[in-house]
Order: C-alpha cells, then sequence, then structure tokens
C-alpha cells in the first residue's frame, strides 16, 4: 500500500488457511511462490498458517525447504495469530519472525481498501446493498446463530 494506485493481492499471491486446508493446497501456493517463471514481483502471503494442521505444516516445511532452492530471491509472508505462535508453521519459521504494526492510520487504509472495492457502475449488482456501492462487507452481530 504504498500508494493509492497500487493494486489489491490477486487471487493466486493469498493463501487464507483453515484446518481444513490441504498439503496440495499449500504445495500448490508454495510453488507459484518459489518457483521462477517470468519477471512478476508479487508478494505471496499465507494468512492464518497457524490454522494448518500438523500433517499439512510438516508436508508443507518440506516442500518449502526442497524449493527454496530453485528461486534465491522470493516474497512470502506468513501471518499467523500471536496467540497461537508456538503451533508447527510458526515456530519453524520464527527464527524470521517480525511482529508488525500498521505504518498507515486507520483512516488511511480504510480509504485504499473503499478505493479497490467500488463498484463503479452499480447497476443490478449485490455492491448496491452495501454501503457506497461496495463489493465487499461484513456482517456481525454480538449474538450467535441470527441469520447473518
Amino acid at each position: 500500500m504504498n500508494s493509492p494506485n497500487q493494486p489489491l493481492p490477486t487471487f493466486d499471491e493469498v493463501l487464507l488457511c483453515t484446518p481444513q486446508t490441504t498439503a496440495e493446497q499449500v504445495g500448490l501456493f508454495l510453488r507459484r511462490c518459489l518457483i521462477p517463471c517470468g519477471r512478476e514481483e508479487k508478494i505471496y502471503t499465507m494468512l492464518y498458517a497457524d490454522e494448518l494442521s500438523y500433517d499439512v505444516s510438516c508436508r508443507a516445511e518440506e516442500l518449502f525447504q526442497h524449493l527454496q532452492h530453485y528461486k534465491n530471491t522470493y516474497r512470502l509472508v506468513i501471518l499467523c495469530n500471536c496467540e497461537r505462535e508456538h503451533s508447527y508453521i510458526p515456530s519453524v519459521f520464527s527464527q524470521y519472525k517480525a511482529h508488525m504494526i500498521p505504518q498507515r492510520p486507520l483512516a488511511e487504509i480504510q480509504q485504499y481498501l473503499q478505493q479497490h472495492f467500488r463498484v463503479a457502475q452499480p447497476s443490478n449488482s449485490a455492491a448496491s446493498v452495501f454501503k457506497e456501492n461496495m463489493c465487499v462487507g461484513i456482517v456481525s452481530s454480538k449474538r450467535a446463530g441470527v441469520g447473518k
């Protein structure tokens, strides 16, 4: 987010991990990140890597160790919940750990996201449901199970 015109990450740059994420999904993601193809300067991000199962985490580490020799420069960010820092992936990569604090004010981050998530022509679009023609929105409730 160095400039307001910088695009959001594309679908192939982000892996949102859950306990159901498979080793194959992680493997495909790591191959995109670590095997050179073209001159793309993408930043690959694994979100909630601490959620991966032990088996998937072990296989991911093995594959990472094997593939990192193919490309000496890569950009991989692994984001984890600080309350689960003792799970497998955060422990394996702990030597590279950096606690991050947003460098931009919240209002500037919100404005950047609004610029990229606003639908230009909201004709018969689901975006008309959300505030200011946004194509994404967050629906939350303090009460569980009330039909969100």
